[in-house]
């Protein structure tokens, strides 16, 4: 595979997201986690959104409307969850180093067209969920103290595993 600036750009944010973990895990508290997991999954669902409209296969575009779909859907369940835990999410700060990684990448993603669109997308979609599903397994789910919201973490895995899997499968289609 060959590596892009958007493939730089998604290996950073792995290592962000794992950094960040680290040194906060005994830190975060239930409310920061569910910050974090919306937010990851808030950003899944504007770059799919970006690869429906912009993909220049269709494959790709059916790709970035599974990936809007399904993460909405999660965030959906994780805002019921957290009402009904009564938990209030923080915002993340606005120099949080994810979130600066995210618009960088929105922005040279916004900048490409057809196949270069296509390989770039697909090539962060699979950095992206293989650094959250890196941190949400070794650093976030041993931190979250309510069962209820590490089961719902928990059985949200299958759905990053199986974008992680559908991704790396359009891009050996080239």
């Amino acid at each position: 595979m060959r590596i892009t600036r958007i493939g730089v750009l998604a290996a950073s944010a792995a290592v962000a997201l794992v950094a960040l973990a680290r040194p906060l895990a005994a830190a975060l508290d239930d409310a920061a986690i569910a910050g974090i997991f919306n937010a990851a999954n808030g950003w899944d669902i504007s770059t799919g959104k970006l690869a429906a409209k912009k993909a220049s296969r269709a494959d790709v575009r059916a790709f970035g409307k599974q990936l809007a779909r399904d993460h909405q859907g999660l965030l959906d369940q994780a805002h019921a969850l957290e009402k009904k835990l009564g938990v209030t999410v923080p915002a993340l700060p606005k120099d949080f180093a994810l979130k600066q990684d995210f618009d960088s990448t929105m922005k040279k993603l916004k900048s490409l067209k057809g196949p270069a669109f296509d390989s770039a997308f697909l090539e962060h979609e699979i950095a992206y969920h293989k650094a959250v599903i890196n941190a949400v397994t070794a650093q976030l789910l041993p931190a979250i103290q309510n069962p209820e919201l590490k089961t719902f973490v928990e059985q949200s895995a299958p759905a990053f595993q199986a974008h992680l899997a559908q991704a790396e499968a359009l891009l050996a289609k080239k």
